[in-house]
């Protein structure tokens, strides 16, 4: 739940009131600041507006005319904080900063104007909410809308109904279960699809369409799943495997350096020379550092390189291996995996075709030879889990882009158990 607060910030004898919007998500409290046009003076808002700090009530006064400057000013306060606060839910908790703010107070006296009429169908406002956003997110963002927006279309087919968005609502969560889980999708993919819809319709309503009266009520459980990872024995075994094919060579090395800098493959594949340079550390010691922009993200990033890096460049007179494409790489590491003996049988998902020459590509959980389930998601998730109690855990978040501390131990498979068996190392 969020909270909004007004303060007098300016050593002037008038200025502008400055709001705060103060809420707690994924279990961290989050305040942030912006400006407000509403003046007043310094002198009459500290005799009429600050709280007494033992019972937390505005001093009164019998004076007529302050009384109705009172009410003015707690009128047009309340018209604000309500404008904010219906804003804020109407949009997901993390897309949440403190532009985002400013540009509500904007939208309170200069209310954007609506040139067209905004479409009522789900899948038509999906298609309008993906131009406004094509210039905000990545590709990959409006990748994943597309599918989303092909997987409505199956069901609207299928039920030869239209949705609209005040569809949405619990019977229609439910149903939606139903239909996605007849088609072999995975209970996560479910989930993260009926939040997604949900978040479009947050936007349409923040733009003054109707919605359901349940759409808040409508909540997603993800199901806890098995993290795979390379351990460091398993990481030497694949250092010291030395006659593998060129090819496989190749994406051997790839596999190392995501393994020992916790980067995406949208980010690592993307690696040259050109971007090291080193830095003395406190030690006086010459470090080499690596600088570049996350493709996902679009954040700035310099991450250390360590030395086993290091001495993959050196193999290849300082050169990073060769790029491939993302598939090729998925491909090449499994078969990396399996000549280096990684083929225990562990629990896990992996994508599979539902009938042989069907297309139809769908996750499937169980129990498969580790090998097969390497992806080029485990170097990031390898670097985190090999390095969690090693290196402090603030420092991990940064390297691998995490949110909170809490997302970071959810990605890397960390129970409350496990958390607290670490503790003990402590007492």
């Amino acid at each position: 739940m969020a909270t909004v607060n007004f303060m007098y910030r300016s050593t002037k004898e008038t200025a502008n009131l400055h709001l705060r919007l103060l809420y707690r998500f994924d279990n961290a409290d989050f305040v942030f600041g912006a400006n407000t046009k509403y003046e007043v003076s310094k002198n009459y808002w500290n005799e009429n507006h600050v709280p007494d700090k033992k019972t937390k009530k505005i001093k009164g006064t019998k004076e007529v005319d302050i009384i109705n400057k009172r009410l003015e000013v707690n009128n047009e306060l309340n018209k604000i904080e309500n404008h904010i606060l219906r804003a804020f839910n109407s949009v997901n908790p993390d897309e949440i900063n403190k532009e985002w703010l400013q540009t509500q107070i904007d939208y309170y006296y200069n209310p954007p104007q609506q040139i067209e009429k905004l479409p009522t169908e789900l899948i038509k406002y999906l298609l309008h909410y993906i131009e406004v956003k094509r210039t905000e997110v990545t590709e990959s963002t409006i990748k994943k809308c597309n599918v989303i927006k092909q997987l409505l279309t199956r069901y609207q087919n299928h039920y030869k109904k239209t949705l609209l968005i005040t569809d949405i609502d619990a019977g229609f969560k439910t149903h939606f279960e139903n239909y996605c889980l007849s088609n072999d999708y995975a209970p996560n993919t479910i989930a993260r699809t009926i939040r997604f819809i949900k978040t479009i319709c947050k936007h349409a309503k923040s733009n003054g369409l109707e919605t359901s009266y349940q759409l808040d009520n409508i909540k997603v459980k993800y199901s806890k799943i098995e993290s795979i990872y390379l351990t460091e024995k398993e990481l030497k075994a694949i250092e010291e495997k030395t006659d593998l094919v060129d090819h496989l060579d190749n994406a051997r090395d790839w596999l190392l350096i995501s393994c020992y800098t916790g980067q995406r493959v949208s980010d690592f594949m993307r690696f040259t020379k050109n971007m090291i340079r080193y830095e003395k550390n406190k030690k006086d010691v010459l470090v080499p550092l690596i600088e570049f922009t996350q493709k996902k993200t679009g954040k700035e990033m310099t991450v250390p390189l360590s030395q086993k890096v290091i001495a993959i460049l050196d193999k290849r007179n300082g050169e990073f291996p060769r790029a491939i494409s993302d598939q090729k790489y998925n491909d090449y590491i499994k078969d990396v995996c399996r000549e280096a003996k990684i083929t225990q049988k562990v629990k896990g998902s992996r994508i599979a075709e539902t009938e042989p020459e069907s297309g139809i590509f769908r996750k499937e959980t169980g129990t498969f030879e580790k090998c097969d389930l390497v992806t080029s998601h485990i170097g990031r998730r390898s670097f985190a889990s090999n390095n969690y109690g090693t290196i402090p855990t603030s420092f991990l978040i940064y390297v691998t882009g995490h949110s909170t501390e809490a997302m970071f131990l959810n990605y890397i498979g960390k129970s409350n158990k496990d958390i607290a068996m670490e503790l003990t190392n402590y007492f």
